[in-house]
């Protein structure tokens, strides 16, 4: 019998699963898809934060980009924001499931494609892959299965409710030196008629373009690909380019309600998407998740290594929540944007100094989502020696 079956071999599945057996523990990690380089989803934009903390294969890194510039509806007066570091690094997360695959196997993952979950009976969870239907009797189970996560319906804990919906086109851009004077930007645009509750984007690396939009799907009046393609026309940033035939698309849901309050019960817990593990305002969901993701793979180390269930009431998103309040509140406050003229009055509070701080603390900042570990507890002798400590 596995110690733990993780469903979902994407980013939270697949570093999740890799934690556990790198401690000794017996996983079973499994993916409906027969190949994890086919059907991506995500955009694969990594922030500073995550590149300087988690190992990451650079060979499948973009180049870095350090400028954000944002956008009104009439694309007029963007207000640009330039930063000292490297900011954003695009991942080619066909690549990067394959290389982080890889790891799994050789820590000792059982790696099983093309199979999905059915569910449980009794104790023991139902799979159907290329061998038939087989039931896994694990200790426990990780729902990394995504924004509608089966796993955590058949646990018993909380799905999310409100979720974006999201389309990109990624395609080539032509060399460097034919594009002069060109810098590499992440371009973002305010407008509800293209990004009803969200954003429309393109992200030029200097080698892709990745040109998106999304947002809430009861307002795109003629679908979320027309909407796509309105702004492919015309998006900023690409000019004199061209959109080559060679297009890869990706789409799915995004869930921005926050990070969910029971994300763990006795027999599981949830991780990535899942557990509603990204930012409410900005969307971003690779921090929180690796963050996350060794969160569980912490908790479920000391449960299998106690014996103990009840260690899983660690995993408390309830908890995490709570600092996620001001960014819930700009969530709804984006939420609410629903006119041209009123994105375009958000945008022009950004151009003053007090808006353009608030940008660059959002953008910019270490604040994508805080560490779910405890700090390592500090020696009472020590704590005793430590100018203004209390015994």
């Amino acid at each position: 019998m596995p110690d733990v079956l993780v469903v979902g071999a994407g980013l939270a599945g697949l570093w999740t699963a890799t934690e556990l057996a790198r401690r000794g523990h017996d996983v079973v990690l499994a993916d409906r898809r027969t190949r994890l380089d086919a059907s991506v989803r995500t955009t694969g934009i990594f922030v500073r934060r995550t590149l300087e903390d988690f190992d990451l294969p650079p060979e499948h890194l973009g180049p870095a980009v350090r400028r954000m510039v944002l956008y009104p509806p009439s694309h007029r007066r963007p207000v640009t924001l330039d930063s000292a570091h490297d900011e954003f690094r695009v991942g080619d997360m066909a690549a990067l499931y394959l290389t982080l695959a890889e790891r799994a196997v050789a820590a000792g993952v059982r790696l099983e494609l093309g199979t999905r979950y059915l569910g449980r009976r009794g104790d023991a969870h139902l799979l159907h892959g290329p061998r038939g239907p087989q039931e896994v009797s694990a200790t426990f189970v990780v729902g990394a299965d995504g924004a509608r996560s089966a796993v955590a319906r058949e646990l018993g804990l909380d799905r999310n409710r409100e979720l974006l919906v999201g389309a990109e086109e990624v395609y080539a851009l032509p060399p460097r030196d034919a594009r002069p004077g060109v810098v590499p930007a992440f371009h973002c645009v305010l407008d509800p008629r293209l990004a009803p509750g969200y954003l429309a984007w393109v992200l030029d690396d200097g080698r892709h373009a990745h040109v998106g939009v999304a947002g809430y799907a009861d307002r795109y009046p003629h679908g979320l690909r027309d909407a796509l393609r309105r702004f492919a026309a015309s998006a900023p940033g690409l000019a004199g380019t061209g959109r080559p035939e060679a297009v890869e698309r990706r789409a799915g849901p995004i869930p921005v309600g926050g990070l969910l309050r029971r994300i763990a019960g006795p027999h599981g817990l949830l991780v990535g998407d899942a557990a509603g593990a990204v930012s409410p305002l900005t969307a971003g969901g690779l921090d929180p998740c690796l963050r996350l993701s060794e969160h569980a793979a912490d908790v479920l180390d000391r449960a299998l290594r106690t014996g103990d269930r009840r260690e899983l009431a660690r995993y408390d998103g309830a908890a995490l929540r709570a600092r996620f309040r001001g960014r819930l509140t700009l969530r709804r406050g984006l939420s609410l944007v629903r006119t041209p003229a009123a994105a375009g009055a958000g945008v022009a509070l950004l151009r003053t100094p007090p808006g353009r701080a608030a940008a660059r603390r959002i953008l910019f900042g270490h604040g994508s989502f805080p560490d779910p570990r405890p700090a390592p507890a500090v020696p009472r002798e020590i704590a005793l020696a430590t100018p203004g400590a209390r015994g």
